[in-house]
């Protein structure tokens, strides 16, 4: 488990391997996750976008933006918390993300990224 603190929201990610399949004769890896935002600021914030960057072992950084999570954009008061399991394939059975989630305070109506720590994928075989 990896948890950080931006600007009073903390992030906690979990990860597991989901295991591997041949797609289009190439090897995937396949992992999930899943992340709890949770608000301990003062204010009420909204999530509104994110920001990934998906690397795996052969250097490959794969860069994903979109609206929202899972299709929300959930609205956090003070002391709340959204939990949201994804996943990501990788071409190789290790490998890291991180990124961001860029907020609004509904308090102050400024915009404000919150930082996704680096959270490290890896297939339990391949760990020496």
């Amino acid at each position: 488990m990896v948890q950080q603190v931006t600007s009073g929201i903390k992030i906690t990610v979990e990860t597991n391997f989901e295991g591997s399949f041949y797609k289009n004769y190439k090897i995937q890896y396949a992992f999930g996750y899943t992340i709890t935002i949770e608000n301990q600021s003062k204010d009420s914030v909204q999530l509104n976008a994110r920001h990934w960057e998906i690397l795996d072992a052969l250097n490959n950084i794969e860069t994903v933006d979109g609206d929202g999570v899972i299709g929300k954009k959930p609205v956090l008061k003070p002391g709340e918390s959204h939990t949201y399991t994804s996943g990501c394939l990788l071409t190789s059975p290790f490998g890291a993300m991180q990124g961001y989630y860029s907020m609004v305070n509904f308090t102050t109506t400024k915009k404000f990224d919150v930082a996704i720590p680096l959270f490290k994928l890896s297939a339990p075989f391949a760990i020496n």
